[in-house]
């Protein structure tokens, strides 16, 4: 299996722009919303993963840094495997009530999505 190689020049996968004026430092990296602002959905899900069921946190705003930050802490929490991709949290088995309880600990607003 081949591995792709990743852009770390920090240009967002710009590659050329006709602008003259153009910066390659116009994007920044969204703001965290503190937890109380923050509403996160967490979902059970199963399809596509051989029945095995894994928690998904959806609707976290911030920064992909922050994003890890948490993730990493939901997964120490939980004693568990999982990662952080397009903006959600996936963990690894049905965790939810333990994901739940530890966002409403550190402030975050959760709802409970699906039975």
């Amino acid at each position: 299996m081949s591995k792709k190689k990743k852009n770390n020049s920090g240009n967002g996968g710009m590659v050329y722009s006709t602008n003259p004026n153009y910066s390659y430092d116009d994007h920044e990296e969204e703001e965290t919303l503190s937890p109380s602002e923050q509403l996160l959905h967490v979902h059970r899900e199963t399809k596509g993963r051989g029945g095995k069921a894994v928690v998904i946190v959806k609707g976290f705003q911030g920064s992909d840094s922050d994003l890890s930050d948490l993730t990493k802490r939901l997964k120490a929490t939980c004693g568990t495997g999982g990662s952080a991709k397009d903006g959600e949290i996936i963990i690894q088995g049905d965790q939810r009530e333990k994901v739940m309880a530890y966002l409403d600990k550190e402030g975050y607003r959760t709802k409970r999505v699906g039975g």
